[in-house]
């Protein structure tokens, strides 16, 4: 029953890919917390290496622990198999160095997270992969700019940190006609509120130190491939021989602990951040808020369209742009100035200065990420405390 693709999603994050009476009854799957594995025989461990058998060898590979969180992910995203890493850019390096080989070219969303951005940027580029950032939110970019050397378009979706989206299906659509395939950053909604591989995406990775774990106590990574070769392709390929970045079995089992109460948590992340960006939108002190449940955000109409609910991260601008924007983070008292996102603790930071500072200034600006841009990841306390710290702060800077 555990692997019914038909059950909900909540069963299937709490049940997926796991049989108690398989492991002596144990209802929390056991954490294998060994780095290596014995064979029976030479002749087993020669055939484990050739692949011949499916058993274990070596943790940086493979490890039960981490192939129950690979495939209940999988699961959950409508994907085939899932690779497990140590982080979040572990997941987009492997995946990205698997996928492109000098001379290629990928196509990227003009804003994303900072890191990811270097990587493309400093990373990719000085192998010979030709890097280019185009405005994938806005319709017919992405038909004008592909072209035959084009391999991978990457996007996030809401895009770290303004909230723009990208139209995943029609993306897709455009990836196929031209021989491309189309990566998703699916970390800000995560299964539960989007699935870019059901929209026609053909990898999804996440970092699953966000809301995948969701209490700000792992750094993980994981990508999911809609195609069983792919993964194979980046487990051997980008975790095995470039990267190396492997997850902890016991950091899984902390996922995989989290993930049973993902639907519970996204629910409340939601409910709390559509009552900040309505809080926001009407305070005098903002300039402009990005939210994609507000009827006002431009691409409100897509946000309904290819998510279920509109995320727990909230973007805005102050007026009076980025000293009352360090005012305003410097007064909260309940909200944390911290970076990251997803944790329980509701956090707050300035992208242009912190988790956006490997942009250059200029290059930032013109991808949608003002100086005066401010970030809140809506944790899980009570709304009214929440509401009531964001509005004493805003009210510090007028």
């Amino acid at each position: 029953m555990h692997k019914d693709s038909t059950l909900g999603f909540a069963t299937r994050a709490i049940h997926g890919g796991y049989d108690p009476q398989a492991h002596e009854g144990a209802l929390a799957p056991p954490i294998y917390q060994t780095a290596t594995f014995t064979f029976p025989s030479a002749e087993a461990g020669a055939a484990r290496f050739a692949g011949t058998d499916p058993g274990y060898f070596y943790t940086r590979i493979a490890n039960p622990t981490l192939r129950l969180l690979e495939q209940r992910v999988a699961g959950l995203e409508g994907g085939v198999d899932g690779i497990a890493f140590g982080s979040g850019m572990g997941a987009i390096t492997s995946t990205l160095w698997t996928l492109l080989r000098p001379g290629d070219e990928i196509l990227a969303h003009l804003t994303m997270y900072g890191c990811t951005y270097a990587f493309l940027e400093h990373g990719l580029a000085a192998f010979g992969v030709k890097v280019r950032f185009v405005d994938l939110s806005r319709p017919g970019v992405l038909e004008a700019a592909i072209s035959p050397a084009t391999r991978i378009v990457y996007c996030e979706s809401p895009a770290n940190p303004n909230m723009r989206l990208v139209d995943l299906a029609q993306a897709a659509a455009v990836c196929r006609q031209h021989g491309a395939r189309l990566v998703v950053d699916n970390t800000y909604c995560t299964p539960y509120l989007q699935r870019p591989l059901e929209l026609g995406a053909h990898v999804v990775v996440h970092s699953a130190t966000k809301y995948l774990n969701g209490h700000g106590d792992v750094t993980a990574g994981i990508t999911v491939c809609a195609e069983a070769e792919v993964a194979e392709r980046i487990r051997l390929y980008g975790l095995k021989d470039m990267t190396g970045a492997v997850l902890s079995p016991h950091d899984a089992s902390l996922i995989l602990r989290g993930m049973k109460t993902l639907h519970l948590r996204m629910e409340r992340h939601c409910d709390s951040a559509e009552a900040v960006a309505e809080l926001l939108a009407a305070h005098p002190a903002v300039e402009t808020v990005m939210y994609p449940g507000l009827a006002r955000f431009p691409q409100h109409a897509l946000a309904r369209q290819q998510m279920r609910r509109f995320g727990g991260m909230v973007a805005f601008e102050m007026r009076g742009g980025v000293e009352a924007g360090r005012r305003f983070l410097n007064a909260l008292q309940l909200i944390q100035r911290a970076v990251s996102l997803g944790d329980a603790e509701s956090l707050a930071q300035h992208p242009a200065s912190m988790t956006h500072a490997a942009y250059p200034a200029e290059v930032r600006r013109a991808s949608g990420i003002s100086d005066g841009l401010v970030r809140i990841s809506v944790g899980l306390e009570d709304a009214a405390d929440l509401l009531a710290d964001v509005r004493q702060a805003l009210d510090v800077t007028l």
